[in-house]
This record gives structure tokens, C-alpha cells and sequence, in this order.
């Protein structure tokens, strides 16, 4: 086992450049994969969960060379060009990529089988398998869980689909289940959520419509291929925005080049709407993604009832949003993030456990959280964490030692390399005193 071990930091400061963003990064290799001729994508994530994708793909029998960690050149199959696996591809922690390849080898001539790590083989399948099985796929879980067997050679149907909770995952496998159905494919969510595979898929000359909440993807012959360069992901920044909320030193932090996509950045309205001063620079577009440079600086922040319309657009970034509200003056409430539940770990739960152990008020709800904050000086007392082998969960306490009063110790982190390669370099860089251990 891993642990952190984070030192009291008076204050974050300097210019950084978060890695590529995570969710892109999966689509750009199966789309790529997909597509007829060669892509190239730049910005890649090299974290563990998107070279599962890569080493899936691979399997599948798709070419890619990487000619750096982060700069992978892609051979296309064609629409129809995938070629079984010799064996169960393994996700590792990646319940994105299990998802997403549950849509996309629905439609294959062949059988699969996809399995995880121990955390993963425990999350929920059945909400893509359902629409899948609508479409005439032959899905199957156990016991709603991985692993998950996908029959091959199963003619799939389009369908009109309504999501009874708002996922891209799950929109995101239709969509590419849709790719070989023998009609338009139409999926409606509850409320807004991620649309990279619709602008990915747009980018491939795909035929693609949205009205509203819902979105129709035509059977294509073919996917172009593609030039992308991954913007930085939002979700990575987001550690380091809160970090430089609570202790900026007076020229601010910057985080360059970071991925805006209007459906992932609900945690920028709710900081700002909570008196968080972060300025959007440069804007620009890299591919069909819109990104900026963010400066962040030190903040009175205040509590506030987070709308419900904005808990789907932040519901990776809630955790680390927790740390912020405990620092903030007066009560921050958040519901509706029933979602939390059913992530990497429970993350109502194990941020509630920190919390408790770090001296925060708060209450648990059914779906989110209400917490007390204490502005100026210490808000945790410092002890010991456990991340339960959650990513976030180590990264968001990481972020709490800049209001601690003694060092923190984060058990169990190994999982931070799945997400955020280099993320204790990146915080050392800018000022936050962490180190890796073996425990």
C-alpha cells in the first residue's frame, strides 16, 4: 500500500500545466480506432486508465505507436475492421472504458468479455446493459456487475431512448452502439451532461443532431480520421483551483491550457457563485473542445445551497468541492449527487470519514452532504485519512493541507496514478508539501 503524508503549505503559487483530459483521451483511441486511415493525438493522458483503452484497443487489433507518453499515433480498422481478443479485457479502474466499450462491441461479429480491478468488478453495469439489450445486444452482467459478456453477431435496432439518470457514460455507449445500428438512434437525458462523444463523433463526419437534452446519431459507412490535441482536464484542475482559492499567494496561480467544455465546468459557477476570483484567459478552441488558461486567486469564500442543475456538471469535482465549502463562511449544502454513491468508492461516505476525522462539521444526506465551514486560519486539525483507494478522494484531502494544523496522512493512493500521473510532482511544484510512501 501507498500512502501521502501532507504537510501544513502556507501557500500555492507559479504557472502549471495539468495532463491531458482523461474522458477525451478514452474517445480520441476508440473513435481513431474506428475511423478509415491514421489519426494523431496529441496531449494524451498516460494514466492507467486510458492505457487500458489502449491496450483494449490493441487487442481488438487496432495499430497505435506512441511516439511519446503523451503523443500517440493511431492506425485505423474501419468501422468494421475490430478483430476479437484472445482474451478478457481487463479496465483495470476504468468504469468509463468498461462502458464505453460495452456500447462498442455490442454490435461486433465477435464475443467479449470485459473484467476490472477489485474496485471496478463492484460498480453497477446494468444501467448501460438495459439499453443496450433494447437495441438487440446481448449484454450480460452478474448481478448487475462485472464482468460483463458481450455476445457477438447480434443485429442491433436504433432505438428512442430516456436516461432515468443523466450519464454520459451510459449516453456515450449508446451513441457508439448506434454507430452500427439500422437506424437513427436517439438518447435523452434528465439533465445536461458530458457531450465529448458527440463532439468527437461530429469531428468525425458523423452525422449527428442534438435537440434539447436529447441526441441522434445516423449509422455512418465510415469515421474520418482525426488531428486532436487533448486539452487539460478539467477534473485535474479542479485540485488545484481549490488549492489556489484557499492559498494563492498574491499573484495568483495559473493553470494553463485546461479544457472548458461548458458540460464539465459546473464547479467554476459554484466557486464563483461561493466569491471564488478565478479569471478566464487566453479562450481558444482546440479541436472541437473550448479551453483557456485559469488564474486563481486567494478568496474569502462563502457558503451556499448548490443548485440541483449544477450538481451533474460537477459531480466528479463534488469531493474536492467539500474541502472548499469547509473553509467557507456559513453552511454549504449539496443534494441530488446520489451518483457519488456508486463511483470508485462511496465518496459521501469515505469524504464523510475524513471529514469526521479532520474535525469538520457536517452532516450526511441521502445524496450529498451539508457542511459547516470555518473561514481564516486552521479548518482541519490534521490525523489521518482513508482514501479507500479512491483517486479523488486522496487528491481532495491532499488539497486540504493548506488549511491544517497538523500534517495529514492519506492512506491507500496508489489509484491516483489511474487519473493523475505526476500529480505529487505537480503539487510539489506549486507549493503544496506532499510525499509518496510505501506504508
Amino acid at each position: 500500500m501507498r500512502n501521502f503524508t501532507a504537510q501544513p503549505a502556507l501557500r500555492v503559487s507559479g504557472a502549471m500545466t495539468v495532463p491531458g483530459d482523461k474522458s477525451i483521451s478514452h474517445r480520441s483511441l476508440m473513435l481513431s480506432g474506428l475511423a478509415s486511415g491514421t489519426s494523431e493525438v496529441t496531449g494524451f493522458l498516460a494514466s492507467e486508465d486510458c492505457l487500458a483503452t489502449l491496450n483494449a484497443m490493441r487487442a481488438l487489433g487496432v495499430s497505435i505507436e506512441r511516439l511519446s507518453a503523451t503523443h500517440v499515433i493511431i492506425h485505423g480498422s474501419g468501422l468494421r475492421g475490430l478483430k476479437g481478443a484472445h482474451h478478457a479485457l481487463d479496465m483495470g479502474n476504468a468504469g468509463t472504458a468498461m462502458r464505453l466499450f460495452t456500447g462498442l462491441l455490442a454490435a461486433q461479429e465477435f464475443s467479449s468479455t470485459l473484467i476490472g480491478d477489485a474496485s471496478l468488478m463492484k460498480r453497477p453495469m446494468e444501467r448501460v446493459a438495459k439499453p443496450l439489450r433494447e437495441m438487440g445486444a446481448d449484454v450480460r452482467t452478474h448481478d448487475g456487475k462485472p464482468p460483463v459478456d458481450i455476445g457477438g453477431g447480434r443485429r442491433l435496432r436504433g432505438i428512442d431512448y430516456t436516461m432515468p439518470v443523466a450519464s454520459a457514460q451510459v449516453k456515450s455507449a449508446v451513441l457508439l452502439a448506434g454507430l452500427y445500428a439500422d437506424g437513427p438512434t436517439t438518447i435523452t437525458a434528465p439533465a445536461i451532461c458530458r457531450d465529448h462523444s458527440e463532439r468527437m463523433l461530429l469531428s468525425c463526419g458523423v452525422r449527428l443532431t442534438t435537440a434539447g437534452l436529447s441526441s441522434t446519431v445516423y449509422p455512418p459507412h465510415r469515421l474520418l480520421s482525426q488531428r486532436l490535441n487533448v486539452p487539460g482536464d478539467f477534473s485535474s484542475a479542479a485540485f488545484f483551483i481549490v488549492a489556489g482559492l484557499l492559498g494563492a499567494a498574491n499573484d495568483g496561480l495559473l493553470i494553463q491550457n485546461v479544457g472548458l467544455n461548458p458540460t464539465r465546468t459546473g464547479l467554476l459557477d459554484i466557486l464563483r457563485s461561493m466569491g471564488g476570483e478565478i479569471d478566464i484567459l487566453n479562450a481558444r478552441e482546440s479541436g472541437a473542445e473550448p479551453v483557456a488558461d485559469l488564474l486563481v486567486r486567494a478568496s474569502a469564500l462563502k457558503g451556499i445551497e448548490v443548485p440541483a442543475a449544477m450538481v451533474p456538471l460537477a459531480i466528479d469535482e463534488l469531493p474536492v468541492l467539500f474541502i472548499a465549502a469547509a473553509c467557507a463562511r456559513g453552511e454549504t449544502v449539496v443534494t441530488g449527487a446520489e451518483e457519488l454513491r456508486v463511483k470508485e468508492s462511496d465518496r459521501i461516505a469515505a469524504m464523510s470519514a475524513g471529514l469526521e476525522n479532520l474535525g469538520v462539521a457536517h452532516e450526511v444526506l441521502p445524496d450529498g452532504m451539508r457542511i459547516e465551514g470555518r473561514p481564516g486560519g486552521a479548518a482541519f486539525s490534521g490525523g489521518e485519512i482513508d482514501s479507500h483507494g479512491d483517486h479523488r478522494v486522496a487528491m481532495c484531502f491532499s488539497v486540504a493541507s493548506l488549511r491544517a494544523a497538523k500534517p495529514i496522512l492519506i492512506r491507500d493512493v496508489a489509484n491516483v496514478a489511474t487519473s493523475f500521473p505526476g500529480f505529487v510532482g505537480m503539487a510539489r511544484g506549486v507549493g503544496l508539501d506532499l510525499t509518496e510512501l510505501e506504508a
